[in-house]
């Protein structure tokens, strides 16, 4: 029984390592098209651009894989899937046959389509590779542009800013992280980065960018007005990496579509991380996440089913962090734009959270510098016991001590 997984990022890795954890025999094959080994990635858009970062941090020790007898095949990317003869074909002309397949594709940064994108110093951040450059960029620039007011954009944003630039964020919303949190969040961020000395520039989006001599100048705004720039990271969201699934007739819509057990319209076949379209747990519909709590948790599932057979449907609450000057924001759930939020806390302190109901239902916290409150939110989404609107609503509500008040409850 041999499984193949395609992708050596967190969710790849993971079920490799998983499958030999849950006592899996047969051969064991992880490949990727990239040739660095694998890696953490969100330190890219974190430390790694930092003064005096070093080498990214690889996920397993290059011990653990032969150790394993994980086969680990890098620079070899997967151009072609057949389902019926449960074969993969290489960029080498190689194929191998599989009894399982896993689809740990990963996502890839959207272009942004301007004039000038293509010009010296316009950069995007989805890799090692890509890091690096931009890290040796910014070692001599002096004035720094994101485009992108996500968790990405803003994330690169600090480190840029950390490093002594001058950096301009430009985002065609009214605020940032306009669809991942909630406005209270979206304006503390806002806040630590306009104190911290990133110029915000929201509304308006990028008409183009201008250069001399083929190397990046200025961006102009569609409002008209131009910014100077010497380097400019474009972090405008990310599209699940499912052209090999589309090929291969999967069934594809925003992603690699997965149903509850995470197996895609071919059953030998499963998908998971950030390519993966799962169904949502709270309402009708099928999202992809893309977070590394996300894929760990997907590719630690996934692996029980290959190893044990078909048992409880995947179920996990998706969380997600991100540090910004002396912000702490973490997130558990999903929230959808029409959700009626609740604010425990001192906003304007930097220390609060935000409740999000969906019809009634709590499906989503977002806390700020309130630690307790996130890890708290984690326990009772988890276990399906969150607290009513009204309970949230009244007087004196603390998350962590209704949370202490639920356990043992069924």
């Amino acid at each position: 029984m041999t499984t193949v997984i395609v992708g050596a990022g967190h969710g790849g890795v993971q079920v490799a390592a998983s499958l030999r954890a849950e006592g899996h025999l047969g051969p064991v094959v992880l490949v990727d098209g990239q040739e660095d080994f694998p890696y953490h990635r969100p330190q890219l858009s974190k430390e790694f651009l930092g003064p005096g970062a070093g080498a990214a941090q690889p996920l397993r020790s290059r011990s653990f894989f032969t150790d394993q007898e994980i086969d680990l095949r890098l620079g070899t990317a997967a151009v072609a899937l057949h389902p019926a003869e449960r074969c993969l074909e290489f960029s080498d002309g190689r194929t191998i046959g599989y009894t399982h397949l896993v689809l740990a594709l990963g996502s890839t940064v959207r272009n942004l389509q301007v004039p000038g994108v293509g010009l010296d110093g316009v950069a995007r951040l989805a890799t090692l590779t890509d890091a690096a450059r931009v890290r040796k960029r910014l070692a001599t620039a002096r004035h720094v542009v994101l485009v992108g007011g996500g968790f990405l954009g803003l994330e690169i944003a600090a480190a840029c800013v950390g490093a002594g630039r001058a950096v301009t964020l430009v985002e065609p919303q009214d605020r940032v992280l306009t669809r991942a949190v909630a406005p209270a969040v979206s304006d503390a961020v806002q806040r630590a980065h306009t104190q911290a000395g990133t110029v915000l520039r929201l509304g308006t989006g990028v008409e183009r960018f201008v250069g001399r001599n083929g190397r990046i100048q200025a961006v102009i705004l569609a409002d008209g007005s131009e910014i100077p720039a010497d380097l400019v990271v474009v972090a405008v969201g990310a599209l699940a990496n499912s052209g090999l699934a589309e090929r291969a007739g999967l069934a594809v819509d925003n992603g690699v579509l997965v149903d509850p057990w995470l197996r895609t319209s071919d059953p030998a076949i499963f998908a998971v991380g950030d390519c993966a379209s799962h169904p949502d747990r709270e309402r009708a519909v099928a999202r992809r996440v893309e977070c590394v709590q996300n894929a760990l948790d997907q590719a630690r599932h996934v692996a029980s089913t290959i190893t044990r057979g078909i048992g409880e449907p995947y179920d996990k609450v998706p969380w997600f962090w991100t540090h910004q000057f002396d912000l702490r924001v973490q997130t558990v759930g999903l929230g959808f734009a029409d959700d009626v939020c609740v604010v425990l806390g001192e906003p304007d302190e930097a220390s609060f959270s935000v409740c999000r109901f969906h019809h009634d239902r709590l499906v989503a916290v977002e806390s700020v510098n309130r630690p307790q409150d996130h890890i708290a939110a984690r326990r009772l989404l988890s276990r399906r016991l969150p607290p009513d609107l009204p309970e949230v609503g009244s007087a004196g509500f603390d998350l962590k001590s209704h949370e202490l008040s639920t356990r043992g409850a069924a």
